[in-house]
């Protein structure tokens, strides 16, 4: 992949707004039934304006963006850190561009800085991840 460089960047992945639904299909694929996630009730009772999406549904997003980039069996490390909530109804978008490349064992390989987004442009998840090249 030569023509791989600083500052490519990759194809981004725009999901469809946050749905209940999706939360709902997440808590059972995930195991996390934590009410917050789910039950509007719950949530207002603890001092949210409403149910908001696991941390871990934009980071499977930022996974799935990356594995529609390189095969999984090239993805050497991913990080993400959570910066800020996903509420129901936010449109996602992740992204990466390539920050880094260096070889190490003789492998050659891509450190990407990625990110999910809102579209008002609130930054929720922001991470590394290593490939293979």
């Amino acid at each position: 992949m030569s023509n791989i460089q600083v500052g490519t960047e990759i194809t981004p992945l725009q999901l469809p707004p946050v749905s209940r639904h999706t939360l709902a299909l997440y808590c059972g694929a995930s195991g996390d039934h934590n009410p917050i996630h789910v039950d509007s009730d719950f949530a207002v009772k603890a001092g949210m304006p409403d149910v908001f999406a696991h941390g871990m549904l934009s980071m499977a997003y930022l996974g799935r963006m990356l594995t529609n980039w390189q095969p999984q069996t090239k993805l050497r490390t991913f990080t993400s850190r959570f910066v800020a909530i996903t509420h129901v109804h936010d449109v996602i978008t992740c992204t990466g561009s390539v920050i880094e490349l260096f070889e190490e064992q003789g492998v050659q390989l891509a450190r990407l800085s990625i990110a999910a987004t809102t579209a008002n442009g609130a930054q929720t998840l922001l991470g590394e991840a290593v490939v293979a090249l």
